[in-house]
Order: structure tokens, then C-alpha cells, then sequence
């Protein structure tokens, strides 16, 4: 038990670092895309981003989830009116300037979504003050 290993850094597919960074994987440079990303590098990354990668977040083209957070709507509402693929920061504001009937739809989907997603959790909060577990409240309503 006296010999001690070299700790292995701890590495993820550069298709997860993408997503951590909120960057599209097929956008990024080669080097990027080919090999793993270790933790380190990733905290690196997102401290102090390199031209490429701030340009990438600057203009796009950008994944599902970030189009889906700049316009305020879900991912699954994209996919409702059609936008499946990437789009850039351009694109993505000429969409909010023309505001078509499905990107007004879908953002109201998700403002009631959130009102909904805030009023639950108000109620859990309120289920923790008020002296009964949550488990218990669901134990005695059964």
C-alpha cells in the first residue's frame, strides 16, 4: 500500500467539452474536435477563451440549446416550428426582429412553462416551512 499511482487527469470527448461550452462541435477547430478534453483544459477554456472560441460564441453558428436560450424558447419548440439545424448569432436576430407567429407561440409556452416551473417551487418551499417533510405530506395523502 506504500506506492502511490500517478493520477490519471480526469478527460471527456470533445463532443461533451462542446456542449459544456455552449460552442458547435463541427465549428470548432480540428484540433479541438479530434482529441479529448481534460478538465484542466476545459477550466482554461472557459477562463480565458482563445480567439476562436469567443468568436464562436460571438457569431455561431450555434447548437440547439444555445438558439433555443438567445430566443427564449425550448429546444422542442424549435423542433416544433422546423429550426433543426445551426444557426448563427445573425440569423438568430433577424428572427427576433421578424418575430414570425411559431417563435411568438413558442415563447409564450415557455414564459407559462416558467411561471409554472416558479409556483412549484414556491409550493416545495412552502411544504418545508410548514413543518410537515414532503415525504410525510405524500405518505398521508395516500
Amino acid at each position: 500500500m506504500g506506492t502511490s499511482k500517478a493520477k490519471t487527469p480526469q478527460t471527456m470527448k470533445s463532443a461533451t467539452a462542446a456542449k459544456k461550452l455552449g460552442i458547435l462541435l463541427s465549428a470548432a477547430p480540428a484540433e479541438f474536435q479530434e482529441g479529448p478534453v481534460s478538465r484542466d483544459e476545459l477550466n482554461a477554456l472557459q477562463a480565458d477563451p482563445p480567439s476562436w472560441l469567443a468568436n464562436l460564441r460571438r457569431e455561431g453558428p450555434h447548437p440547439r440549446q444555445v438558439i433555443a436560450a438567445k430566443l427564449r424558447v425550448s429546444v422542442s419548440g424549435l423542433a416544433r416550428a422546423g429550426v433543426t439545424g445551426p444557426l448563427t448569432t445573425a440569423e438568430i436576430e433577424n428572427l427576433k426582429a421578424e418575430r414570425p407567429d411559431w417563435l411568438e407561440r413558442e415563447q409564450a409556452v415557455q414564459a407559462e412553462v416558467r411561471k409554472e416551473e416558479l409556483r412549484l417551487k414556491q409550493q416545495r418551499a412552502q411544504g418545508l416551512t410548514d413543518g410537515i417533510a414532503p415525504a410525510a405530506r405524500t405518505a398521508a395523502r395516500k
